[in-house]
Parts: structure tokens; sequence; C-alpha cells
């Protein structure tokens, strides 16, 4: 593979270090990055806080304007949006509108930019099937747990460690098993399994089997 513009799909259930190490990725290889996840946590924010303005329209013109360091910038954890994002993106009208968005982000990215990583539930076959490498992030269900509750603890979040394997779990169950887009691994992403891998481990792991196979 000539040195070309690259495209890496990451899937992956909740809390497994996808987020992480797509944003590292994408910092070391200078590509735009997309958490294709918060996308959905965004609009559930903006149905919790503006509840009258909220339609299609209101979306389509936020969707439209919408800036990827803005997005970024949001915190958007707690388990209420989480919940809500889940049954946003059940919306036939909306999976259509965060489609065209994430296709122009994989597809249509700035010139500066030597690619695109984009990480989420449907990524590797949905949105970018043509990815130069994909990825199939996952951990055990008590690792995750761990993971997510020190994220919430951090962020000044009150909680206990069974709720929020309770939460996994359900979400594990609604991404697992839904009709549309569900999360699924496909016979061509590479399993990576980070429950036993530090962040920079896990960065050092898909960066060499990138570099591997491009001149990058």
């Amino acid at each position: 593979m000539t040195k070309k513009k690259l495209k890496i799909a990451i899937d992956s259930p909740a809390a497994a270090g996808a987020g992480t190490v797509a944003k590292a990725l994408s910092k070391y290889f200078n590509l735009l990055y997309l958490d294709t996840g918060k996308i959905y946590r965004y609009i559930a924010y903006l149905k919790k806080n503006s509840p009258e303005k909220y339609n299609l329209n209101f979306l389509k013109k936020k969707i439209k304007v919408l800036k990827l360091k803005e997005l970024e910038k949001k915190n958007l954890s707690n388990d209420e949006i989480g919940t809500l994002a889940s049954k946003i993106a059940k919306d036939k009208k909306i999976r259509k509108l965060v489609h065209n968005f994430q296709i122009n982000c994989a597809y249509r990215f700035p010139r500066k930019f030597n690619g695109c990583c984009l990480d989420g539930r449907d990524i590797t076959y949905k949105i970018i099937p043509d990815a130069n490498f994909k990825f199939f992030i996952t951990a055990s269900l008590r690792v995750r747990t761990l993971r997510r509750y020190r994220e919430l603890r951090k962020l000044g979040k009150k909680t206990t460690l069974l709720n929020v394997r309770k939460s996994i779990k359900n979400r594990d169950y609604r991404d697992f098993n839904r009709r549309i887009s569900p999360l699924k691994r496909t016979k061509d992403s590479i399993l990576i399994n980070t429950s036993n891998l530090t962040k920079s481990a896990c960065f050092l792991k898909l960066k060499n089997i990138i570099e591997k196979e491009t001149k990058y």
C-alpha cells in the first residue's frame, strides 16, 4: 500500500477504549477524528435541554453548522444522555441525518488531513466499508465497568460499580440486538482485546499494525 489517504474504521462496545486509541491514532497519523456515538449524544443533549425547539428541522440546522472541535469539548458522558441517545438512534430519520454527517467526515475531510478515523458501532460495515483498516476493540465487562466508573468519578459523578455494570450490560444488549445497524464484528475486522493493555500499549499495537502495511 502506497502512501495515500488513510481510512480507519473502529467498532466497539461501551468503555472498551476505542475512543482513546482512535484519538491517539488520529493525532499520530494526522487524521480527522470522529466519535460517531457522540453525535447521537449531542442530539440527546439538544432534546433534553431544548425540548420546545426539538424537531427534525432544528436538528438539521444544528448538525449543518456543527464543528468537531465543539463536539469534542462538550461533556456528554452521563448515563441519562447515553440512554436517551440509544433510544434516539432507533429513529430512521435521525439515523439518516447522522449517517450523512458521518459520510462527509469519512470521505470529504479537509485536505490538511492524511485521512480519517471514525469509531462507533457500525463503522466497519455501514459507514466506511472500504476502510484501509478495520478494528473491533473490546474488553471484559469487569474492566469496562471499572473504566467507566473511574471516568464518571473523575467527572464528579456519584455512582456505584453495580449501577455502572448494569448500565453497560443494558447498553451492550441494546447495541448488539438493535434492528438497525447493530454492533458486530465483521470478518475483515482485526480483533483487539484491551482488557490487559494500557492505553499506550493499545496505541502501539494498532500503530504497528498500520505502519506494517503502509508507508506512513
